[in-house]
């Protein structure tokens, strides 16, 4: 694809779909209570996909229609320059994530401080797709996708096996980063954000930056919202194929999950794009805008008022007081979305303001 001739519309849909990804990551991680959940609202236990799983993917997709927009500027700087932008923004991300991981840990031992997560796994996967981008151009990204697909999974197969206490993610992350230092939720020491999962990750960055950039040089028409979700159901299709061999797992960042979250979002996007774009139907996009122009400020948020709510002990008692909604589930997701509705309010502030927080 050809960057220089792409025009420089934005298109509200791909903000849209950010500011989705967004609050939907808030709704799964601020349950009132993680013993009552709507099963849509929980990862899958181990193998297969559920609502949940396709968020933070897509939100990776949405980092790469991010870069469709910015990376061409980096055509006219030196080379120092890109490498220190793009290095820059890495640590950032990188330096905010292990922040989150230290917030829980003050006052307490470091040496049980989790060093991977979810943003640390978003900066690096935004620097590599970006280098591999900016050096390899479109054909050498495509190339990279294919082999970080087939050599995750040729590690996977050769050197251990698809279990939660076997497979090759986990034995890396025990010798890279010691068992006190990865997530302990799984009832032993296992991170899904751990090192190896990184690479196949990398690959949803670079699609989501094909679908910004097919995006920009076609234009939202019939036409190119019907190849976008024609190219969506294919890759959901073959991972569907390729799940008997290679299940689909968003705790080992299979190759299978990487094509289904990719085709998902790939779909979502053209429905998004239908509507917005193409049809015109704008009236309920602010409210998904607002998460999307301050991301990472609003996801900072909602992470350290969780870590000061639990510290102060108030998280439970807040949850409690919606208990008269009905179900202990309904209950529980009535305080997720009140919380997701907070954090809002805080977003609607700063855009109200013209503050715009980016690394």
């Amino acid at each position: 694809m050809s960057a220089g001739a792409a025009p420089a519309a934005r298109y509200q849909s791909l903000d849209v779909l950010r500011g989705l990804t967004v609050a939907l990551m808030i709704i799964v991680n601020t349950p009132g209570s993680w013993n009552h959940v709507y099963a849509p609202l929980l990862h899958a236990p181990w193998h297969g996909f559920t609502p949940t799983d396709w968020v933070f993917p897509s939100f990776l997709f949405v980092v790469g229609n991010a870069l469709a927009f910015t990376l061409p500027r980096y055509a006219g700087m030196g080379e120092r320059a890109v490498l220190a932008r793009i290095g820059k923004r890495s640590a950032i991300i990188i330096a905010l994530g292990l922040g989150l991981c230290l917030l829980p840990k003050l006052g307490g031992p470091l040496s049980e401080m989790r060093l991977p997560g979810v943003l640390q796994r978003i900066g690096l996967c935004f620097a590599i797709a970006a280098l591999v981008l900016h050096y390899l151009g479109a054909r050498g990204a495509l190339a990279f996708s294919a082999l970080a697909l087939l050599g995750h999974w040729l590690v996977l197969a050769l050197f251990g096996d698809y279990s939660l206490q076997g497979n090759a993610g986990r034995a890396i992350d025990l010798w890279l980063f010691g068992a006190s230092h990865l997530y302990q939720g799984e009832g032993l020491p296992f991170d899904p954000e751990g090192a190896l999962g990184t690479l196949p990750a990398t690959v949803n960055v670079i699609a989501g930056y094909f679908a910004g950039c097919y995006l920009r040089e076609r234009g939202a028409n019939g036409r190119s919202l019907a190849t976008l979700a024609a190219a969506g159901l294919a890759l959901a299709v073959l991972a569907l194929c390729w799940a008997p061999l290679l299940p689909i797992n968003k705790k080992l960042w299979t190759g299978s999950y990487v094509l289904l979250s990719t085709g998902t979002a790939l779909l979502v996007l053209a429905a998004l794009a239908w509507l917005v774009e193409l049809r015109g139907v704008r009236g309920w996009t602010y409210f998904f805008e607002v998460f999307g122009k301050n991301t990472l400020f609003i996801y900072l948020l909602s992470q350290v008022a969780v870590v000061a709510l639990e510290k102060g002990g108030w998280y439970a008692p807040l949850a409690a007081t919606l208990a008269p909604v009905g179900s202990p589930q309904a209950a529980s997701l009535a305080f997720a979305l009140l919380f997701t509705l907070a954090c809002w309010l805080a977003g609607y502030l700063l855009d109200r303001k013209r503050i715009y927080i980016k690394v």
